[in-house]
C-alpha cells in the first residue's frame, strides 16, 4: 500500500487513479446454504405465485412453494435461471431497489437467524476499510445481479451503485409518462 500512495515511490499511484475491485460471491457477503439473492429470489416465489397460480404445479416453483430446502438445494441452473428470470422481471429498477431494500431490512439466515447484512466477511470490511483511508475507491464486479448487489453493497459496504458492475438480463429504456422522463425499466417496456 505504501508503494503506491507514496509521492516518491515509482510505483505511486495518483489518488485519482486508485481504484480498488471486489468480488461479491465467495469474498464478503455468506453464500450457504445459497446466495444472498437467490434467497432473496426464492422468498418471492411466493409472491409472485399470488399474481400467477398457475406457478403453483411448475417446477421449479412447485418445489419452491413446498418449502422442502433439501430438493431447492439440489436445483441445476437452468432452475435457478428461471426462478431469477421470473422474480427479478417486469419492474422499474426502482421498484427493484425498492423491494430488495425492504426485504433486507427484514430477512434473516435460517441457520444463524441474523440479518443477511451482518453476515458479511470481516477481514475483507478491514481491507476495504484500509483501501479507502488510502485514498483508494471501491468498485465490486460480480456475477450478482446488478440491481440486487447495488442496493447490498451500498447499504453494507458504503460502495454506491454507480461502483458496482453486475449481471443483468436485459433492461428496456422507455419514456415515463408518468415522471415525464425516460427511465430504465427492466424488462418490461410501459410506454
Amino acid at each position: 500500500m505504501k508503494a503506491t500512495t507514496d509521492q516518491a515511490s515509482p510505483k505511486f499511484v495518483a489518488p485519482a487513479a486508485r481504484i480498488v475491485t471486489f468480488d461479491q460471491d465467495g469474498t464478503t457477503w455468506v453464500e450457504q446454504p445459497m446466495y444472498t439473492q437467490v434467497i432473496y429470489c426464492l422468498e418471492r416465489v411466493a409472491v409472485l405465485a399470488k399474481a400467477k397460480p398457475d406457478l403453483k404445479d411448475v417446477e421449479p416453483f412447485r418445489t419452491v412453494l413446498s418449502g422442502n430446502r433439501e430438493a431447492m438445494a439440489k436445483f441445476t441452473m437452468p432452475d435457478l435461471e428461471k426462478i431469477l428470470a421470473a422474480t427479478l422481471t417486469g419492474m422499474t429498477v426502482g421498484a427493484v431497489r425498492r423491494q430488495v431494500k425492504d426485504w433486507l431490512g427484514t430477512a434473516k439466515h435460517p441457520r444463524f437467524k441474523r440479518p443477511y447484512t451482518e453476515l458479511v466477511y470481516q477481514p475483507m470490511l478491514e481491507v476495504m476499510r484500509l483501501f479507502r483511508a488510502n485514498g483508494y475507491k471501491a468498485y465490486f464486479a460480480t456475477g450478482g445481479g446488478q440491481d440486487f448487489v447495488r442496493v447490498y453493497s451500498e447499504q453494507v459496504y458504503g460502495v454506491p451503485p454507480e461502483q458496482v458492475v453486475g449481471s443483468a438480463g436485459g433492461t428496456k429504456f422507455g419514456y415515463d409518462k408518468a415522471a415525464g422522463r425516460c427511465s430504465p425499466r427492466s424488462p418490461k417496456l410501459v410506454c
